[in-house]
């Protein structure tokens, strides 16, 4: 009887008739690792020769596109790559569409909301409408919140493993910003549990005492989300009850927010085209 051998999973090519255009092949395959990757693990995914490789990453490396590991064998994207990443997202051709969408939802709600994205250990406002009421904090696009103690951040812890969470947290120690900060691993994982179960998160005051917020995931039919939906407004103004109320609309604002993300996808044009 013939021996059945396991099925290799398929190599991923790097393809460009230029070196700028394989280097920027290679990049589209880093940028989709969510961990530290090594020299090994890239040539066996790519097949393309050890030395060539090498030469690739150190290419990469010395622009600050990507990073080493502490132990000097691992690799990961740098700060260069995720600025260009954050760029991208706040100026790109659906600003327009998205920024109506979170109009609407601030006349509908009455309360500040925006739109973020998870970029390292941090939360990025991407977009931002302010309401008209006299009392409000001010954050504008590009701001940066901590993961753990924002509702959109804890959005995005929970579509991870336990295992990358505790790889992400690793990196960013869960710091006190005010008396109710999740600041123990086990907590805020018990926390994480209960948003994947009920499709939404609160910041209760954990980052900035008098503010509440309410956050959900923009919904991805083409794979994870990296986009959030959130309302925030001060605890007078916004209670926890009442934010169970906006649960609606801020649902609706999610789904708008997804038809705009994949109507803009290169899938769905390309499906649409043939």
């Amino acid at each position: 009887m013939d021996k059945v051998h396991p099925l290799k999973p398929a190599l991923t090519e790097i393809n460009g008739d230029t070196p700028t255009m394989r280097l920027f092949s290679l990049l589209e395959v880093i940028a989709s690792k969510d961990k530290f990757f090594s020299l090994q693990e890239l040539a066996e995914e790519t097949d393309v020769p050890k030395p060539t490789l090498h030469r690739m990453l150190q290419q990469l490396e010395s622009t600050g596109l990507l990073q080493r590991s502490l132990d000097g064998r691992h690799y990961g994207t740098g700060v260069r790559l995720r600025r260009l990443a954050e760029n991208l997202l706040l100026h790109d051709i659906s600003h327009g569409a998205r920024h109506a969408v979170l109009r609407h939802l601030v006349a509908e709600v009455g309360e500040s909301c925006n739109l973020t994205a998870l970029s390292g250990s941090e939360v990025v406002y991407l977009d931002r409408v302010e309401t008209a009421a006299p009392l409000r904090f001010y954050l504008h696009p590009g701001s940066r919140v901590p993961v753990h103690c924002s509702a959109s951040g804890k959005i995005f812890l929970s579509e991870m493993s336990p295992s990358q969470r505790k790889r992400l947290l690793a990196h960013a120690p869960l710091e006190a910003y005010t008396t109710k900060t999740l600041t123990h691993f086990d907590s805020l994982e018990k926390e994480i549990r209960q948003i994947k179960r009920q499709g939404f998160a609160l910041d209760n005051e954990e980052f900035l005492p008098g503010l509440l917020c309410v956050a959900m995931l923009v919904p991805n039919t083409l794979g994870r989300s990296n986009l959030c939906v959130a309302i925030q407004a001060p605890i007078m103004r916004l209670t926890i009850e009442k934010a169970m109320l906006l649960l609606a609309p801020l649902q609706r604002a999610a789904d708008a927010l997804s038809r705009i993300e994949t109507e803009a996808s290169p899938q769905t044009s390309h499906t649409a085209c043939a």
